[in-house]
Order: structure tokens, then C-alpha cells, then sequence
């Protein structure tokens, strides 16, 4: 995770290996992929009918194939569009390139190359010390600030360097390990999972503003800080219980500075307790490849079944534009210029982050592609991926609660969006 320049660009080593992987198997992840969804729907649909002993009695298979009736029909789903698409068969909303295509041959490849690297490492930032002693470090500015713990940052840089989706696997991880709260667990996944850094340049490229990139990052950093601030203290993050996946209350004293130690020296202490519990060789592998199954067979189909869809409705439907008309008076209001074509593509970022910059690329006015632009990144919940994997996790949301939080955060960020476009435009 340590920060890396490579031709110029800021990135981090999981990104290089896993997007080397990538370029390495080709098309081979799309075929691998389809197989493993499709095992997927067969094993929950037969663990659904049969209920077999072997199941029962294995605590990480049933976790993994003993699913609710939503789920099913969600993985079932998945199924059925990943074989339409690979094939090219079926109805073109399904299989085209702006829906189910984009899924699977753009979407789908970065995830799986992600998880390989991201699951089989993720032990080594976990369980060797590294969110104890910064943990301890940052608690000081993330508690007063935002009443989350110190490890929250972490999380936070995961995803700013590398990817949003590994920031959210290490809150669902931390989550199931008692190391968040609901509460926490829900306001990091849905606030902290930031867009990276590489993603934000791909995003200004498209609008055809590169040559503002530092000023439209820090805007989207300042931005996304005020939406951190303000929408956990609103419904429905306000709601969340601050207690553990096991209904435990939060102790107030798990991150207090005992007298005879400075925080540097307690935080050191707190990290050697963990690495000292740690396991071997073994068991790191081990847990490694339990997080790789996890995440491949189980949160890829719901990403292609949630994707999909949510993609279909962006293309096929006037649904994000109706949603988008009550923006209009808001946007004129900030004199955004050309504000009912920028409307038609502020909800439509709940399907997919990269469908506003595609559709404002079109848009002559150079500060309503920048707000565009920074808008898309900073609202971070879209149901291509981030959605998708949030409710394929433990994080306790729900696709309710994540379209309420994208619009609380649309509504927070905008105005910050609009000022700062003002005075660089």
C-alpha cells in the first residue's frame, strides 16, 4: 500500500501487479469469470434445495452458499446476464457495451485482478499491527472529527491510492471482526471508500479538462471532507446502532491512552500484541485464500446482476432523467450553465461513476463539465461496483439506504462543487 511514483503517476504496488495480471490473462478473465458465476447460481440454488450435511457442517461454505431468497435470485440473475453477454445472445439492452458489455469487459476484469491480490495480502495489513499503531496514531483527528476510530484513515488511503473496492473489503473484514461497529462500519463504507486518485484523472480526461486536474482533485478532496462532516449526522448513518456485528456495545475506553504511556508507545504496544496473535505462514495463506473465494464467488455476481440492471435502467429509460429535473432550479440557482442537460446526469451516477463525465463530454461550458466531473466522484456510491459490493458485504446497508446517502451526498457536495468551479473557471 506504500505510495510509488510510476511514469509520473502516484499509485501503490496492488494496483501495478493486479493490473499487470490483468493485462497478462486478457480476455481468459472473462471466460474464468462467466464459469464461476455460473457455478455460483448452481451451488446456491442446489445448497437452496438439498441443504447437504458437508454444507451444514463447514462454517465458511455455509456462509458462502447458504443464502436468503434475495441473494439467490440475485446470484441466479447474475448468472443468466453473464452467459447472455459472454456469448452475445439475448436482448441488446442487455448485451451491449453500455450495459451488461461494460460490466463484464471492463468492470468485471479490474475486480477480479483486485481480489486475487487484494484477498491473499489482505492478512498482512490486517493482522500484523499496521491499524493498531496508526489506529492509536490518528484517533486524536478521526474521533473528534468525524467519531470514527483512528484505523478508519487507513481504509480511507486504501482506497484514495489504489481502489475503492479494497478500502470497502478492509471495512467489511474489520467490520466482521468486531473492529467497527455498525454505525462505523456503514459510514466508512458508504464516506471513506474514496475514488482514487488514478480514477479522478481518467474522470477529467473524459470531460476534457486535464490541464485542471490539481485544482478539480483538490475540489473533490475538499468536497468530499464537508460530505464526511455532514452526512453521517443525518438519516439513515445516524440510525446505525454503534454496536458490533455481535449486538456488543462499543466500550468508550477500547481506544483511551493508558497513563503510563505516551501514544506513540501505546499505539507500538497495541501493534506487537496483534502481530504476536498473528498465526504462521499457514495461517495467513490460509485466511488469504478464504478472502480471494469470498470476494470472487462472492460479491462478483452480485455486481454483475446490480450492475446491469442499474445500467439498463441509465440506458434503455428516462428514470435518471426524470429523477434528475428537481436538480435544475439547484443548479440554476448556482448559475451552472446549461443546467437541464447537467440535470440528465446527476442521478445517473447512482448506476455506474463514469456515465455523467461520458454524457457531459458533450456539454460546451467548461465549468459545468468540471462540476460534472467532480460531482460524479465525490457522490462515490454507484451501483456498478461500490453499490454492488456494499450490499454484497456484511456492511449493514441497504439499496434504500444507499440512494438516500447518494443524494444526501449530491446535495452536501454540490454547492461546495459549483463555488470552488466559480472561482477556478
Amino acid at each position: 500500500m506504500t505510495p510509488i511514483s510510476i511514469d509520473g503517476a502516484i499509485t501503490i504496488p496492488i494496483a501495478i501487479v493486479s493490473k499487470a495480471l490483468q493485462a497478462e490473462m486478457g480476455s481468459t478473465i472473462q471466460l474464468i469469470v462467466t464459469a464461476i458465476v455460473v457455478f455460483m447460481a448452481f451451488a446456491s440454488v442446489l445448497t437452496k434445495l438439498l441443504n447437504p450435511q458437508f454444507i451444514r457442517k463447514n462454517h465458511f461454505l455455509r456462509t458462502l452458499l447458504k443464502v436468503n431468497l434475495f441473494w439467490l435470485t440475485t446470484r441466479v440473475l447474475g448468472a443468466i446476464f453473464i452467459v447472455l453477454v459472454y456469448l452475445q445472445i439475448g436482448p441488446e439492452a442487455i448485451t451491449s457495451s453500455a450495459t451488461g458489455g461494460l460490466v463484464l469487459n471492463d468492470l468485471v476484469p479490474v475486480l477480479f485482478s483486485v481480489f486475487i491480490f487484494a484477498g491473499m495480502l489482505l492478512p498482512l495489513l490486517l493482522n500484523f499491527g499496521l491499524l493498531e499503531f496508526f489506529g492509536t496514531l490518528l484517533t486524536k483527528i478521526m474521533r473528534p472529527i468525524f467519531n470514527l476510530p483512528g484505523r478508519s484513515a487507513i481504509d480511507c488511503m486504501a482506497s484514495w491510492l489504489g481502489d475503492g473496492s479494497v478500502g470497502i473489503l478492509m471495512t467489511n473484514k474489520q467490520y466482521e471482526t468486531r473492529f467497527y461497529t455498525e454505525r462505523e462500519a456503514a459510514v466508512i463504507g458508504t464516506t471513506f471508500s474514496a475514488v482514487s486518485i488514478t480514477f479522478s484523472l481518467v474522470v477529467i480526461s473524459q470531460v476534457k479538462l486535464e490541464h485542471l486536474f490539481v485544482p478539480f482533485y483538490l475540489t473533490v478532496c475538499l468536497a468530499g471532507i464537508v460530505a464526511a462532516i455532514v452526512v453521517p449526522k443525518l438519516p439513515p448513518l445516524s440510525w446505525k446502532k454503534d454496536t458490533y456485528i455481535d449486538n456488543t456495545p462499543r466500550h468508550e475506553d477500547d481506544e483511551s491512552v493508558p497513563e503510563n504511556h505516551g501514544v506513540m508507545s501505546w499505539g507500538f504496544e497495541q501493534a506487537m500484541q496483534r502481530a504476536a496473535a498473528a498465526g504462521g505462514v499457514k495461517q495467513v495463506l490460509v485466511e488469504g485464500v478464504k478472502n480471494v473465494v469470498d470476494m470472487i464467488f462472492g460479491v462478483i455476481p452480485v455486481v454483475m446482476a446490480i450492475g446491469t440492471v442499474a445500467l439498463v435502467l441509465a440506458e434503455h429509460t428516462p428514470l435518471f432523467n426524470y429523477l434528475g429535473m428537481p436538480f435544475i432550479p439547484l443548479l440554476e440557482l448556482l448559475q451552472i450553465p446549461e443546467a437541464s442537460e447537467a440535470s440528465k446526469t446527476i442521478v445517473v451516477g447512482f448506476a455506474d461513476m463514469f456515465i455523467p463525465s461520458i454524457l457531459a463530454s458533450s456539454i460546451e461550458s467548461d465549468l459545468t463539465r468540471f462540476v460534472i466531473a467532480a460531482l460524479s466522484v465525490t457522490q462515490l456510491i454507484y451501483m456498478s461496483e461500490v453499490g454492488a459490493l456494499l450490499i454484497g458485504s456484511k456492511i449493514p446497508v441497504n439499496f434504500f439506504e444507499l440512494f438516500v446517502i447518494f443524494i444526501l451526498r449530491t446535495l452536501v457536495t454540490l454547492p461546495v462543487i459549483a463555488l470552488m468551479g466559480h472561482l477556478l473557471i
